[in-house]
């Protein structure tokens, strides 16, 4: 990409794609949409290459944390990145963008159900990883729950 990324609001099935390839290892039959993925609140978002293909996509929906009631929460699900994008920063500039909107939007925290494989992306974006491993139902891989605090859960009433 020879410009700078510019992050678009998209349509949930435009994720399908990326999710299939990324994050189904390409899989067809294994399922890549979710429970709240056209909930009115659920905002979906992508980067497309100069050629128009989407290359990173990421999706967030208002969903409470348990270990965390008094957050006001959105969960960031099925984050991918192109196989041939991946370490190029599209992904960090993504998920800064989509941070940033949840702020905006006064969300107090960010979660997400991460990989193991890809915990080090999200310390290196200022989550922390919280409680134990588990075994990811549909994926069948290791992943851990990742938070970012946005601000504190008592700032939140001040601010609203």
């Amino acid at each position: 990409m020879n410009q700078p990324v510019r992050i678009i609001e998209i349509a949930a099935v435009e994720t399908y794609p990326l999710r299939t390839a990324v994050l189904r290892d390409g899989d067809p039959a294994r399922p890549v949409a979710f429970d709240n993925d056209v909930h009115p609140d659920t905002v979906h978002l992508g980067v497309r290459s100069d050629a128009g293909e989407m290359v990173a996509i990421s999706s967030w929906m208002p969903n409470r944390l348990v270990d965390f009631p008094d957050d006001r929460a959105i969960q960031l699900r099925g984050m991918a990145t192109a196989a041939a994008m991946q370490g190029s920063g599209i992904g960090g500039t993504l998920f800064e963008s989509g941070v940033s909107r949840a702020a905006a939007l006064k969300f107090t925290l960010v979660w997400a159900r991460a990989r193991d494989s890809a915990l080090g992306f999200y310390e290196r974006h200022g989550c922390t990883v919280i409680g134990d491993g588990f075994v990811d139902a549909t994926t069948r891989l290791p992943h851990h729950i990742v938070v970012r605090r946005l601000l504190p859960a008592d700032q939140e009433q001040a601010l609203g």
